[in-house]
């Protein structure tokens, strides 16, 4: 008859001394997680047992802190590529905990990242937990984290319509009032500058001076949120102000706002719970 409730987790080593035993379970209709250093390696699911999505993973008291907000990084990144605002292994994004920062790992593919998988660096890009090299633009997250302590996540993509803007040099004006979730009258685009680097760090933090979000040069875009789902939605929102503005310049000169009607927009954002400010 078939089992109710979670999936049964046991540890590699046990796992080889009750083999025989696991099988017998799922046959009778029992879901099985073997995890190894409390990483989810394999899974024995039941023939009774309808299929469904691979979940993220599976946390094992006292070896994945930060389980969940690592689950929420990864969840973003897969998401963001499957709306098309990511490519590939591209982008990166980090989250704030306690005593540094989680940020993805270099150059793996997010539908096989599993939360063991998230590393934990220091502000000054120390690693202090994990087994793979952190992302190559851990220069700017801990650049950014450091210079404005209330934000609580960042996001990076190579998205299309943003990355255009980009590669021309080009920020986006105050073509539109939504141009206020970034912050400021407009958002900038930083001069371009190695991936990676310092180099690129100091330009980032000059783009973002007073802003959440920025353009890099020939690069890409980056965003800051209250947390990693704040700052997935305004990655969607300066994607498509991007797309927007460069609707807008194939047909003609957009009409922009002035300073003043900027001004009071970013003060009806300051009260419009949508789009609060994370590092005032």
């Amino acid at each position: 008859m078939k089992s109710d409730g979670a999936p049964l987790q046991v540890k590699a080593t046990d796992a080889n001394q009750r083999f025989s035993r696991l099988l017998a379970e799922s046959e009778q209709g029992r879901d099985i997680v073997i995890t190894k250093r409390g990483r989810p390696v394999a899974r024995l699911q039941s023939i009774h047992t309808a299929v469904t999505d691979t979940p993220i993973g599976t946390p094992v008291e006292g070896e994945v802190p930060d389980f969940e907000k690592r689950t929420d990084i990864i969840e973003t990144c897969r998401r963001m590529n499957d709306i098309g605002l990511n490519q590939g292994t591209s982008g990166n994004a980090s989250v704030r905990v306690e005593g540094g920062m989680l940020i993805t790992p270099s150059g793996m593919d997010y539908d096989m990242m599993v939360p063991a998988d998230i590393v934990k660096i220091g502000i000054t890009g120390r690693l202090l937990h994990g087994h793979r090299r952190p992302s190559s633009e851990w220069h700017f997250h801990c650049r950014v984290m450091e210079a404005m302590p209330r934000a609580g996540a960042i996001l990076h993509t190579h998205s299309i319509n943003a990355t255009a803007l980009a590669c021309l040099g080009m920020g986006i004006p105050s073509f539109h009032y939504m141009v206020g979730v970034a912050g400021g009258r407009d958002i900038r685009c930083a001069p371009y500058a190695t991936f990676g680097t310092e180099e690129l760090a100091d330009a980032v933090l000059d783009a973002l001076d007073g802003r959440l979000a920025c353009l890099m040069a020939n690069h890409g875009m980056l965003v800051l949120g209250r947390d990693i789902s704040d700052a997935f939605k305004r990655a969607v929102e300066v994607e498509t102000l991007a797309a927007q503005y460069l609707k807008a310049l194939a047909v003609g000169e957009p009409n922009l706002l002035s300073d003043g009607e900027m001004d009071v927009i970013l003060e009806k954002f300051k009260t419009y719970s949508g789009w609060a400010q994370p590092n005032k």
